[in-house]
């Protein structure tokens, strides 16, 4: 391969007049051997330029990302894929650790990436020598190594972070290795503040941190390796920054490297106190090292953070991510008797002169209030913004604080309290009450003491502020509202007075922060005060349209979330405003969509996100309202179409759904047309999206039928899409949706002359039953299809089986299908399969010449069906019994709460309440007999009991007139068993076959059931755990209704 020829391409690409020539050039010579080397060859050398040494970078990282992974041809194609060829793997992967550590910094930044795809699919496998090249620069001599061979382990440790412990082996392997000797490295650096020193030392930190993020290896960090790392970790914290720093621009102070470190030391330390160090709220394997870890190093690590919050509190410069991970560790030590008996005489202090101060309006605030309150509007509705990150912990750090402790509430009340009645008081300090007292509503409002004084707080110190002069003063007051919106309102003068200030916030105020809260306080008001839904009924329109003016505005994406629930409680007053606003909501769309920042800002996805969920509310909303839903049509098919064009696939899911909610009533021709634009995107783009276009195409199916038959083309449409998902790589949650649909179609054509389609649709399902299914659900699911069929026409089906040959086997297909249905019957769950699941039996019961494979069955298929209706019966009772449980469940908001701990007592997860309740249960029920243990294993768990997630795609057999599944098997026992073969037919046989149905499901309900005819009736042999008896029931046909059946089993 000549570099040269690459070198020439590469410069090419970065060169706009030469830039399309030199992409094909590449594109042409990327699959020969030798060239993905060559790419690493350039990248390395200093002779090349360094633009082109970047573009030779990234052209190798998307190559490796693309074609390292070994791939295979999908189903039905011969071609392989093309894949790195082998030998230019190998030279790849025995010089990339070599370039990680010669390349400067923003080249190794896209090696890395390649690393970790290489290690993700040749590790341990291929490559276990990438082990040996690390360990090579790592231990030795030479400095100029480390860094670059740190960052290497680092790529090997992340591709680790988060796989679960057990597969976490290789790795663990290898830090054995690796971990002595990162300890030693950094212990020897630790008194070096040079940037170097440092920088080393940040990587090394994570490292550690990737180690036991998720999992933490016990046998690897053992309480002597933990007690050296943990020495580490508070000397990097104890020590002070570089003076030289402070010559540095505040904003750019997080980045410097010391700063860095002290971040990562404490996203260490709060991860382990919070995962695996805090006894009462880890699991088990941790119970052990959590006693260890808060009795030896949380107090005197959280002595060293106290230091560091007591730092800010004197004005000396922490920065924003290390004080939030300061307030996080000490929020976890609120929980535990040991680390609050340290915290405690410093509680109010921290309160008042550090939370607060956080929590108040600052010169930074206002400095973008003033400069540009869009991006003000941004940073504070993003609680991951750096300069939110110190509040935020702040703030949550108080609520637990007060949740958990006794002292904390009374004084930080009082401490409010006196600022709010202080008329001399600084604005920014009202403002700081105000957000504390915000930030504690929900306990204020569960506190019976201080639930009836918030009515009054409000209307002397909150809702007056709605008039300020100063707008940070007015947002507050309407966030507090907001906060505290539950309030049962004695006087309804307040509330009136409360939200007439608030709306006029919303039409009048000229700050756009203040119109912001304003809607989102408006909002939560009417939600919750009926009265104030009232109020501003007549003002809905003008309302709505500020909303709408504001999201165009500010982008903001909560606002989307406002106008949709405001559109659910306005859903009447919607009917003559519902157009313009869809209207505009397209317009905002189509702008967000636009905007020159669109792909780079996520912001603007989620903002789009919003818009298109807003608009399919008002979709739902106006579902009944049919000329309004004709209307919309035309707008929500421009907005689809915009996304098509584009195409924009992270959007696929919410336009779907405006064409599902476009075709619940009718369906017109242009939404007819939009079937086939959809089809031209599942073939061209991707099919995973199947299961999102599933309730469309239900529609198609069974809202309009008619039109559906009347153009072969839209069936075939459906058809090719369900056959491809399931001849695909799709996934079986993909392939049940598929088998669902032709279901559907089966059922909903039934007797409309679709003979045709039947043998395409049975031959697809039962295909795919002949690769490997790994759940029950797509098995049952592909049966079902051709059950279904046997439902529609059993010669037809009969038919068909007999007619299907596979490669695999040259016989028939029918006695395969029989053996497995009648095997499966157990795994038909919820109300629509089981139904199916007995239609299906009752059929192939009746059939006047029964193949040989159904006479072969013919005792099980009565068995069969009694357990399916057993199953029925408990289908039916759950489902009563659910509704009156969730009834049962509805919290009584007036009930006072309180989570109070003592101070010297610890706080005891939930979870670890249920696991003690557990080991209680367990010990009072010891010396139970097996009999007991085998009704806890009942067959009628909560999958068999609760409805299957494809019965929301409903047919015309789950409709109120739909076939009564006990009236058809009633018919269909009679009409057999008045045939002239009634005394030699084995189903009907006077004989009384044993039919017992697994003893172990027995016990609760029916112990035995056993099937035998006598004339035109079956006997049902009930035995009750109570009585000694059993207890017969005669039920006669086929007069006798689902109910009736329903109370007899």
């Amino acid at each position: 391969m000549d570099p040269n020829r690459i070198i020439q391409a590469l410069k090419g690409t970065i060169d706009p007049n030469l830039r399309i020539a030199a992409e094909n050039e590449l594109n042409q010579s990327y699959k020969i051997i030798n060239f993905a080397p060559t790419l690493l060859q350039i990248i390395v050398s200093e002779q090349v330029e360094f633009p082109v040494r970047q573009a030779a970078a990234i052209y190798l990282k998307n190559m490796v990302s693309q074609y390292w992974q070994d791939r295979e041809p999908s189903h039905g194609e011969l071609v392989f894929p093309f894949n790195i060829h082998e030998n230019d793997r190998q030279q790849i992967r025995d010089n990339i650790v070599e370039g990680i550590i010669q390349c400067p910094e923003s080249i190794r930044a896209q090696l890395t990436v390649c690393l970790r795809a290489i290690i993700k699919h040749d590790f341990p496998g291929r490559w276990t020598g990438v082990v040996d090249k690390i360990r090579l620069y790592l231990q030795s001599q030479n400095s100029a190594g480390w860094y670059g061979s740190l960052l290497a382990l680092y790529q090997l440790v992340k591709t680790y972070e988060y796989k679960k412990a057990e597969e976490r082996d290789p790795l663990l392997a290898a830090m054995q290795i690796f971990l002595p000797r990162i300890q030693q490295q950094i212990t020897q650096l630790l008194p070096d503040a040079t940037v170097f020193s440092v920088l080393i030392q940040k990587q090394i930190l994570k490292i550690f941190h990737a180690l036991v993020q998720y999992s933490l290896p016990l046998h690897l960090v053992n309480n002597t390796v933990l007690t050296q790392w943990m020495e580490i970790l508070r000397t990097v914290m104890d020590r002070d920054i570089p003076p030289e720093t402070l010559e540095v621009d505040e904003d750019d102070r997080p980045e410097l490297v010391w700063w860095k470190c002290k971040k990562w030391a404490l996203h260490i330390i709060t991860r382990l106190f919070e995962r695996y160090g805090s006894p009462g709220n880890v699991t088990k394997e941790y119970s052990e090292f959590a006693d260890f870890f808060l009795k030896t190093y949380a107090v005197g690590i959280q002595q060293v953070l106290l230091k560091v919050v007591d730092q800010h509190r004197l004005r000396q410069y922490v920065t924003p991510h290390v004080l939030q991970q300061a307030l996080n560790y000490l929020n976890q030590g609120i929980s535990h008797s040991l680390t609050w008996k340290q915290m405690k005489p410093h509680m109010q202090v921290i309160c008042q002169e550090v939370i607060f101060p956080l929590m108040c309006y600052k010169d930074e605030d206002e400095k973008l209030w003033q400069e540009d309150p869009y991006e003000y509007i941004r940073m504070k509705f993003n609680l991951y913004d750096d300069h939110a990150l110190p509040a935020t912990a702040a703030q949550s750090l108080l609520c637990k604080a007060a949740k958990k402790r006794k002292e904390v509430l009374p004084q930080m009340m009082e401490f409010c309290h006196q600022i709010l009645v202080d008329p001399n008081a600084d604005p920014r300090r009202k403002d700081g009450a105000l957000h504390v007292i915000g930030s504690l509503a929900d306990l204020l409002l569960k506190k019976r003491v201080y639930k009836d004084q918030m009515e009054l707080m409000l209307q002397n110190y909150v809702v007056p502020l709605l008039n300020s002069n100063l707008g940070y003063l007015r947002a507050r007051s309407c966030w507090v509202l907001h906060s505290f919106s539950p309030l049962r309102f004695h006087n309804e003068l307040v509330l009136r007075n409360a939200v007439e200030l608030v709306k006029q916030d919303l039409l009048a105020d000229k700050e756009m922060p203040v119109k912001v809260e304003a809607a989102i306080a408006l909002q939560t008001l009417i939600s919750n005060q009926e009265q104030a839904k009232v109020y501003i009924r007549p003002y809905i329109r003008p309302v709505m349209q500020e909303l709408l003016h504001i999201v165009k505005e500010t982008e903001n994406d909560d606002l989307t979330n406002v106008i949709q629930k405001m559109i659910c409680e306005y859903n009447e007053e919607m009917t003559v405003i519902a157009i313009d606003m869809t209207q505009n909501l397209a317009e905002i769309f189509g702008k967000v969509l636009q905007s020159e920042e669109y792909e780079e800002s996520e912001d603007k996805t989620v903002m789009a996100l919003g818009i298109l969920s807003t608009i399919d509310t008002i979709l739902t909303v106006m579902e009944d309202h049919k000329e309004i839903t004709q209307q919309l049509e035309g707008i929500c098919l421009q907005v689809i179409g915009l996304v098509l064009q584009k195409p924009i696939i992270e959007f696929y899911e919410e336009i779907l759904s405006l064409a599902f909610g476009l075709t619940c009533q009718a369906i017109s021709p242009q939404m007819w047309q939009l079937l086939g634009v959809l089809y031209d995107v599942f073939q061209h783009d991707c099919f995973e999206y199947f299961t999102d276009m599933m309730p469309l195409l239900h529609n198609y199916v069974t809202v309009d039928t008619d039109m559906l038959l009347s153009n072969p083309k839209h069936l075939e449409i459906i058809y090719t899409m369900c056959k491809k998902v399931l001849t695909s790589d799709a996934g079986e949650d993909a392939e049940c949706h598929s088998a669902k649909l032709l279901e559907v179609i089966i059922l909903q054509c039934r007797g409309r002359g679709i003979d045709q389609c039947i043998p395409l649709f049975v031959e697809a399902v039962l295909e795919r039953l002949t690769r490997g299914v790994k759940s029950s659900e797509l098995r049952t699911m592909c049966l079902q299809v051709a059950i279904v069929a046997l439902y529609y026409n059993p010669g037809l089906l009969i038919h068909t089986l007999d007619s299907i040959r596979f490669p695999h086997s040259p016989e028939p297909i029918t006695a395969q299908f029989i053996n497995q249905w009648m095997n499966d019957t157990e795994f038909f769950l919820g109300l629509h399969d089981r139904k199916m699941c007995i239609i299906g039996l009752s059929v192939l019961m009746e059939l006047p010449n029964r193949p040989a494979a159904v006479e072969a069955v013919a005792a099980q298929i009565v068995p069969s069906i009694l357990l399916l209706f057993l199953g029925l019966k408990h289908v039916y009772a759950s489902r009563i019994l659910n509704k009156a449980d969730i009834l049962a469940r509805r919290p009584n908001s007036d009930e006072e709460e309180n989570e109070e701990i003592p101070s010297d007592e610890d706080e005891v997860s939930g979870v670890n309440q249920n696991r003690n309740a557990m080991q209680q249960t367990a010990s009072s029920t010891e010396g139970r007999d097996d009999d007991d243990d085998e009704e806890e294993e009942d067959y009628w768990d909560e999958e068999g009991l609760e409805g299957t997630p494809l019965e929301e795609y409903s047919t015309p057999l789950d409709y109120d007139n739909g076939e009564d599944e006990y009236q058809f098997f009633a018919a269909a026992l009679l009409s057999m068993c008045l045939v002239s073969q009634l005394l030699s037919d084995p189903i009907c046989s006077h004989r009384r076959a044993d039919c017992s149905l697994k003893q172990k499901h027995a016990r609760q309900g029916a112990a035995v059931i056993r099937g035998f005819t006598d004339s035109c009736c079956i006997c049902l042999i009930h035995f009750n755990e109570f009585a000694n008896f059993p207890v017969f029931f005669l039920l006669p046909f086929p007069s006798m209704s689902h109910l009736e059946f329903q109370r007899t089993l």
